[in-house]
């Protein structure tokens, strides 16, 4: 992307970013703060009028105290203007308030992701997530995931499935225009994709393959829905490699999963995709590339989710640069026959790969 490869600003405005990055937590409390206390809905409502510091001090419950100083905090933030006294929302405040992207990521950082960072400088410099130690004693998130407290659980799948809900139903005549009657859905996690595929194609059956706990869970949502006859689950451990993958199926498809993985892990991974599928299988993969994105902000958003991998989740993925992720393709033996980006607001890439 063009946006990385020059440096564009002038010395005053790379102070100036300088300190908004040395103040980057302070901004991101005072932000969700007002969020949560309901300053942000205040100066919505106050609309073009604007509001003084006492009445939306009153509003929210709040000391004078504390809402001038969160007020004078949006100021900085650009969340907010001042005029004649009186304190309105500008467009970046309406995003944090109202946009449900944006809420998702603040909620993500804030739950899952704030007091882990703190460990991020000893997680590079171990590769492994030290900052996991916040919430429990595991190797990774993923052993643990089931074991989370609920608000927790709660902002994780919300981040994990905002990032994929609306790609979905983009790319689901991607993969049905193939043919694919019988498929390996591996990472499956709580069975998003699996559900909107056989709902939308009645022809198709899928194995979900998972960990047993993130399995558990998929299996009860399908049993209520009525879909036990077409969805099956095959539980393993994926970085196994003594796990072979089942045969017999047209494709393997893998949505946001390979990302969890080292490019050592994910070469592992599809060299049993390769060895389970015949000369005429798939292999589907849909990932979000960072240097695949249309816009710069994504971009920035998917290099900084990556610290999340390392400072909390395994300590050695990320999200990748498309040209990283396919060597692991090749080294496994595959050939990219077609590769479909810019699938939903979430950027996704959609590989779809044969043996070579």
């Amino acid at each position: 992307m063009n946006h990385f490869s020059k440096d564009t600003r002038t010395a005053v405005e790379a102070k100036e970013e300088a300190q908004r990055i040395a103040f980057g937590p302070v901004m991101f409390q005072a932000a969700q703060a007002m969020r949560k206390n309901g300053l942000l809905m205040i100066l919505r409502n106050a609309g073009k009028a604007g509001i003084t510091v006492e009445d939306a001090a009153e509003k929210a419950g709040l000391s004078v105290y504390g809402a001038r100083v969160l007020l004078e905090a949006g100021l900085g933030m650009g969340v907010c203007i001042i005029n004649e006294e009186k304190y309105t929302l500008t467009k970046t405040g309406f995003f944090l308030l109202a946009d449900p992207l944006t809420a998702v990521n603040m909620d993500f950082i804030d739950d899952v992701c704030y007091d882990g960072l703190a460990s991020l400088e000893e997680s590079v410099a171990t590769g492994k997530p030290v900052g996991l130690k916040v919430f429990g004693e595991w190797p990774t998130i993923y052993e643990g995931l089931s074991k989370l407290p609920e608000n927790i659980q709660r902002s994780w799948f919300a981040f994990d499935h905002y990032y994929s809900d609306g790609s979905f139903p983009l790319v689901r005549k991607h993969v049905f225009d193939l043919g694919v009657r019988k498929m390996i859905d591996i990472g499956g996690n709580t069975g998003k994709w699996a559900i909107s595929a056989v709902t939308n194609n009645p022809d198709l059956h899928i194995t979900m393959m998972d960990l047993p706990g993130q399995l558990a869970v998929a299996q009860k949502k399908i049993a209520d829905l009525g879909l036990g006859e077409r969805i099956n689950f095959h539980p393993v451990n994926i970085l196994d490699e003594k796990e072979q993958f089942p045969k017999g199926h047209d494709a393997i498809w893998m949505s946001q999963f390979l990302d969890c993985f080292s490019e050592e892990e994910i070469t592992s991974i599809l060299r049993r995709c390769y060895d389970a599928l015949d000369e005429t299988g798939y292999l589907l993969i849909m990932e979000n590339f960072w240097d695949c994105q249309k816009f710069a902000a994504a971009a920035f958003t998917l290099q900084m989710t990556s610290l999340y991998f390392t400072a909390l989740a395994n300590g050695n993925s990320q999200l990748y640069h498309s040209e990283v992720f396919k060597k692991c393709v090749y080294a496994a033996g595959f050939k990219i026959e077609n590769q479909i980006d810019h699938i939903g607001e979430a950027g996704h890439t959609l590989l779809i790969c044969r043996k070579n």
